[in-house]
């Protein structure tokens, strides 16, 4: 049985620096609650960030952290997860962290299917550095780095996660902070790599894709008859996006393997494992066969 913990003990003292009204505040909000509710406490869990306004969401979380470098939390996480399986690892960036310098990455993340969940607040600009476009800008879309309109068509995150091979694919609405807790809490239970694609507005650089632009035109797959096993229905479903926005699971495959599961250094114990065991029985030859093992 899980035991429910209280979502104030992932409160932090660190003073809040995004704007009033930012949709990261409902991703805060939401990830809290799912680690709660899920009974998973901070030191269980890893959060890996990027660069950006949405990475700073670790600073404000009571919970193991780690900031990467630009477009890198993706390999860290999975070099996390790998060196401990037992850990929750959680990634959490922006859009332009994750699939702009960071897309590579993310394809190879979406192909190797490591057990880490990957949230991803798209807001469609780049809100730190005040207000380009992001690759998920709409073609048209007018910023301080595209002031004739982005001549540029946009990223499908959902698109090309299904064709790459991703287990779990999401999308989230930060006006729905609920539903976005559920799909953190789906993506984490899931085994295997989970993209849940958060819809966030910036109220401070996007004034396009508002929080009632979204309202007008998001709606939730399970509310008709929708299987995410279907493949097919799902591509159909990662398409739709001008008049009609769908939210929820998109696909969900079970029963895969796990980036995890086929390393064989991993068949004796994971570092940290095999660690704790040679700090508790010191045996000089098992750390040479360690190293050999991960170096």
């Amino acid at each position: 049985m899980v035991t429910r913990l209280d979502p104030k003990l992932f409160d932090a003292t660190t003073e809040n620096t995004w704007c009033a009204g930012c949709g990261d505040f409902a991703i805060l909000k939401a990830l809290k609650l799912t680690l709660a509710d899920l009974g998973i406490e901070s030191h269980q869990a890893l959060l890996v960030s990027g660069i950006g306004c949405g990475s700073k969401l670790p600073d404000y979380m009571t919970i193991n952290g780690y900031m990467t470098i630009h477009g890198r939390p993706l390999p860290v996480a999975t070099a996390a997860k790998l060196a401990n399986p037992d850990l929750h690892v959680i990634v959490i960036n922006g859009d332009g962290d994750s699939y702009g310098i960071g897309g590579n990455h993310f394809v190879q993340s979406c192909r190797r299917n490591p057990n880490i969940t990957h949230i991803v607040e798209n807001n469609q600009i780049y809100g730190l550095t005040k207000g380009q476009y992001s690759p998920t800008s709409d073609k048209g879309f007018v910023t301080t780095t595209s002031t004739d309109g982005s001549i540029e068509i946009a990223f499908n995150p959902m698109a090309v996660a299904l064709a790459a091979g991703a287990t779990f694919i999401a999308r989230a609405f930060a006006g729905q902070p609920k539903h976005v807790a559920q799909m953190i809490a789906e993506g984490i239970q899931h085994r295997g790599y989970a993209l849940i694609d958060v819809l966030q507005p910036c109220v401070t650089f996007n004034r396009v894709n508002t929080y009632d632009w979204y309202r007008k035109r998001v709606y939730h797959v399970d509310e008709e008859e929708y299987d995410p096993a279907n493949r097919e229905a799902a591509w159909q479903k990662a398409h739709e996006w001008e008049e009609r926005i769908p939210l929820g699971v998109l696909y969900r495959m079970e029963g895969l393997p796990t980036y995890e599961d086929q390393v064989k250094a991993l068949e004796e114990g994971s570092p940290v494992s095999r660690l704790n065991d040679l700090a508790r029985n010191p045996r000089p030859q098992q750390y040479e066969s360690l190293k050999e093992g991960f170096l």
